[in-house]
């Protein structure tokens, strides 16, 4: 066998060039032997080791996979290459033994130590193998787990030798593995159907807390696993260096595995239900067309034109906004775990029904209003005398706007507007709080302040508007403007729902854009996912992913990182961000902090600002009582669910917010049936967006 040849390399210390020796440890096998069976074309060899003769080295017994009952003896593959260690020592040759059954690729000091404990050695399962050109002959092999090791061969034959049996072994037991969770998905299935069909009650009965808790930690843990084994097999597909590959704070993935029996009823909009000794508990999922509609025949009432709301009916709102623990009564827990045993990972929730209980008492329309709470910082942008201030002032306000919005950690939903839903507000703000805040001084206020306008002569008057315009899929947009300052924000938000294991995560699709008339500038900016992580004991709300500002007229962006927690240790609710001159590639600010708590701001000029986001004073909301509103505006829409939640009627809440929803279900049905398409009263589609019917930039 030819032996590896020193040579001069430029990767640093005793490099060399390696003069790789490959070969099937059996005797007489030449390195461009092939293992047999593995569905890898060969070539000639001198030992034809496709016969069942050839003798292995010991340990390296591999069983055929085309063969029935009988096991084959299969050669391992060994042989010197070059691997790169690190920058001080560069290229070193070490000896390389693949072992084809364990799929593991093991490495040693030289052939003498092979019989020793290896140096090092990567899982082979779900791994990649790619060409590089990086180094000469130099291929490059991506464990699942991360780990790389970056090789090179004698020359461009032995490469491709190598390459080609790395590549055999990675796909012969990726194949295993699918074929062991197609197994495991069976006895899955099995445990579902036995636990389904024990009785309503009695000893052991199929609301058991412990068999409910095993039924929903079984399918969750079934569903990563397909997950993580469908990544991997995308990877290897690809072929090619892993490119950047999303998050779980960027992307709510779905295994595209089998379903499961219940995820089917889930889907094809049939019920599912667990016998009570109780009570019935019943999830209910939208259905198409298949309600009985003689219940509930409300007029199909023609959407009027835009309504008039009054400043002077408008009132300051003092309504409690602090939501309550999510409880973890035994009939709620109950039903979660219900739920979840019957959810597949990366399922979308839209006609799933979730029960009341976790409901916050709001409307997600009211919620977008919410994040308007500090409308001081969003009128400063104005002020801003660069365009380098003014969006460095746009990213300090985005920041700052979650945490009110949010309301607290617990991970309650709030309600799904209604199509043709509306919620109508306005702030009034003092004017002489309004500076950018990079000059102001530092505000004494406390949230607790609630600062108001003593002399509505003497504020600047933020009105907003939201409107729910499409129910499939569930599209909300809102405005607001300020027409002293010259500034409105136009949004549309589509907001998607995942199911993920043991979290929900909840996607932002769409974009808002920021206008700055008196500066002719306009900030196109984007909005995080949502997770409710810990949905089996008291849920908790986290944001993730990365966001963008641009603003195409100054040439300035930002980019902004919600840092979901890590599995192991981290903190939460934590983000950072960068803003950037692009014309001169210049970094003018950076931040980091938690959304919900402390911020800090460093500038290029190397001053730095803290920003805590309890401690900024809030405003409140201007809004019309209840009995000036219409009949769709959110609060009037949706106070009787309202009362009832505040009084614990979890039953009652349910049924006003069934008949909400089946009037919109009837109401949908009719239109169609008419070919008469919705019309919302306060904006209108523009291509893939929709905009404010009568925005600040077109009457002024």
């Amino acid at each position: 066998m030819e032996r590896a040849a020193h040579g001069a390399d430029g990767g640093g210390g005793s490099n060399s060039s390696s003069r790789s020796s490959s070969r099937a440890t059996s005797a007489g096998s030449s390195p461009s032997c092939s293992l047999a069976g593995r569905g890898v074309s060969s070539r000639p060899s001198a030992a034809g080791l496709g016969g069942g003769g050839s003798r292995s080295s010991p340990g390296s017994v591999a069983a055929s996979p085309s063969g029935g009952g009988s096991r084959r003896r299969e050669p391992a593959l060994e042989g010197v290459l070059s691997k790169y260690t690190n920058l001080l020592q560069g290229w070193q040759n070490r000896y390389f033994v693949l072992d084809f059954e364990a799929g593991i690729l093991q490495y040693f000091v030289n052939e003498q130590s092979k019989h020793q404990k290896p140096r090092g050695a990567l899982s082979l399962s779900g791994a990649m193998v790619s060409l590089s050109d990086e180094a000469p002959h130099m291929l490059v092999v991506y464990s699942a787990s991360g780990e790389m090791y970056k090789l090179r061969a004698a020359d461009a034959k032995e490469k491709q030798f190598w390459v080609t049996q790395l590549r055999a072994c990675a796909k012969y037991h990726m194949e295993t593995n699918s074929k062991m969770m197609n197994q495991v998905e069976g006895q899955q299935k099995n445990l579902v159907h036995a636990i389904e069909s024990l009785p309503g009650s009695g000893p052991l009965t199929a609301l058991d807390q412990d068999l409910l808790l095993l039924k929903a930690t079984s399918a969750a843990t079934l569903s990563c696993l397909g997950e993580c084994l469908s990544l991997l097999q995308q990877s290897m597909h690809q072929g090619a260096a892993p490119s950047h590959k999303p998050g779980p704070s960027e992307n709510i993935l779905g295994w595209h595995g089998s379903k499961s029996h219940s995820t089917e009823q889930l889907k094809n909009g049939t019920l599912g239900s667990l016998p009570s000794a109780s009570a019935n508990i019943t999830w209910a999922v939208l259905p198409d067309a298949t309600e009985d509609e003689q219940t509930l025949q409300p007029e199909l009432e023609p959407n009027s034109g835009p309504e008039l709301v009054l400043s002077e009916d408008e009132k300051t709102d003092n309504e409690d906004k602090e939501e309550t623990e999510l409880g973890v009564m035994e009939d709620q827990r109950s039903v979660i775990l219900h739920l979840i045993s019957q959810l597949k990972l990366g399922m979308d929730l839209t006609k799933v029904v979730l029960p009341t209980f976790i409901l916050e008492k709001r409307s997600l329309l009211e919620m977008y209003a919410d994040f308007m709470a500090h409308p001081d910082l969003l009128l400063a942008i104005t002020a801003g005398a660069t365009p380098e201030e003014r969006v460095i002032c746009f990213v300090e306000y985005y920041l700052t706007a979650f945490h009110e919005g949010r309301k607290g950690a617990l991970a309650k939903k709030p309600y799904n507007p209604i199509i043709g839903e509306t919620f109508h507000c306005s702030w009034e703000v003092p004017r002489d709080r309004v500076k950018p805040k990079r000059t102001a001084p530092p505000s004494l206020a406390g949230c607790q302040e609630h600062p108001v306008a003593d002399d509505p002569s003497k504020s600047y008057k933020l009105r907003f508007v939201a409107e729910q315009v499409s129910h499939h899929p569930p599209i909300s947009c809102f405005y607001c403007e300020c027409k002293e300052k010259r500034l409105c924000i136009n949004t549309h938000v589509w907001t998607k729902s995942k199911f993920m294991g043991m979290s929900v995560g909840v996607s932002m699709i769409g974009e808002g854009v920021l206008r700055l008339l008196e500066h002719g500038e306009e900030y196109v900016f984007t909005l995080p996912s949502a997770y409710a992580r810990s949905i089996l004991t008291i849920p908790w709300v986290e944001l993730g992913g990365k966001v963008s500002i641009n603003c195409a007229k100054t040439g300035y962006s930002a980019t902004v990182t919600f840092h979901t927690k890590p599995f192991y240790g981290g903190k939460v609710h934590r983000v950072t961000a960068e803003v950037k001159h692009n014309l001169t590639n210049t970094i003018v600010c950076k931040a980091h902090g938690e959304w919900n708590g402390t911020l800090e701001f460093t500038y290029s000029n190397g001053e730095t600002k803290v920003i805590n986001t309890t401690t900024l004073p809030v405003y409140p909301k201007k809004i019309r009582p209840l009995e000036k509103q219409g009949p769709m505006e959110s609060r009037n829409l949706w106070q009787e669910v309202t009362r009832y939640l505040r009084l614990g009627d979890i039953d009652a809440a349910t049924e006003q917010k069934r008949r909400l929803e089946e009037k919109q279900r009837i109401e949908e049905r009719k239109r169609e049936s008419l070919r008469t398409p919705w019309q919302p009263k306060y904006f209108i589609q523009e291509g893939d967006g929709w905009v404010y019917f009568n925005p600040l930039w077109k009457a002024h």
